[in-house]
């Protein structure tokens, strides 16, 4: 059986960098197919068609050389419930996405890594100091602009899209756990495995054949986007802290004003800008001190 050996975790923190944003490159892309799509189809299709395809990507590119390698993990409890999040956290942004515009709906999902800064102290003994606490609610005040209430975004689906980054941070967690311990390969594909054969069970509940080579084409394209992305945000953890990499999530914003301007005519309003500001700035005190930590110590 070929095997493949999980890379040491190594403080490469720039060459982390560069997947994370890597990774908020692709993610837009998505996005904004899953909203154009669900004008058609039902969200369960959609997650369906996202994670199989995904599992069929990662299985296709690493099997050859791997083998079932691919398979080996030394974590498999924390394998699964990593894919128990995943699977949560993209059953909760597809619902909502299509409510909401796009560049808005990433606003809302900032709340991801400033969730990850809190969490990575009691689960991966990430120190939490009081300057990376002040980023972080600097970061969230930035989070309740864009949700303000009265405004389109504040309604039901900023609630899921809540969830979702909530189980998304929790996914990122478990995937900095895993750095170092299992490939990224096998943490990428893992990570949908369990969430494919639960949506392989409710897929007959919901589906209906997609209408156009078209269609066909841009469903599978979701698991392409989401597989390259998430071995980028697997391979970041490998080099960088959660901490360092998590602010840099916020370079989505870029591309999902462009998508959702491109695709859907969306232009963000001043608040969404506004916070959005204010998110970044506390991501970029966290990073900052980061930096500065790594460079002393």
């Amino acid at each position: 059986m070929a095997t493949a050996a999980a890379p040491s975790r190594t403080s490469r923190p720039l060459l982390g960098v560069l997947f994370m944003c890597t990774a908020c490159a692709l993610f837009p892309i998505m996005n904004g197919l899953v909203k154009l799509l669900a004008a058609t189809y039902q969200p369960q299709e959609i997650v369906w068609f996202r994670i199989v395809s995904h599992l069929v990507l990662i299985a296709a590119i690493f099997m050859p050389r791997m083998g079932f390698g691919l398979l080996r993990t030394h974590q498999i409890g924390t394998q699964f419930v990593s894919s128990v999040m995943m699977l949560l956290s993209t059953l909760f942004f597809f619902s909502a996405v299509k409510s909401i515009p796009v560049a808005e709906a990433i606003s809302v999902t900032f709340v991801a890594p400033l969730a990850v800064v809190l969490l990575a102290w009691p689960m991966l003994g990430e120190r939490i100091t009081p300057f990376r606490l002040a980023a972080v609610v600097v970061g969230f005040s930035g989070v309740l602009i864009v949700i303000r209430p009265g405004s389109a975004v504040f309604q039901w689906a900023s609630l899921l899209l809540l969830c979702s980054a909530l189980c998304y941070a929790i996914y990122q967690i478990l995937i900095r756990r895993l750095a170092g311990i299992d490939h990224p390969a096998t943490s990428v594909f893992y990570s949908v495995l369990l969430g494919a054969i639960l949506m392989s069970i409710w897929l007959p509940f919901v589906w209906k054949t997609p209408v156009s080579l078209a269609d066909w084409l841009l469903l599978c394209s979701l698991g392409v986007f989401g597989a390259l992305g998430h071995y980028c945000v697997a391979k970041a953890m490998t080099y960088a802290s959660a901490n360092f990499v998590a602010p840099f999530n916020y370079t989505q914003m870029i591309g999902s004003v462009i998508v959702g301007y491109l695709m859907f005519a969306e232009v963000p309003d001043f608040y969404t800008w506004l916070g959005t500001a204010v998110i970044i700035a506390g991501g970029l005190m966290v990073g900052w001190q980061s930096r500065k930590r790594d460079k002393t110590a």
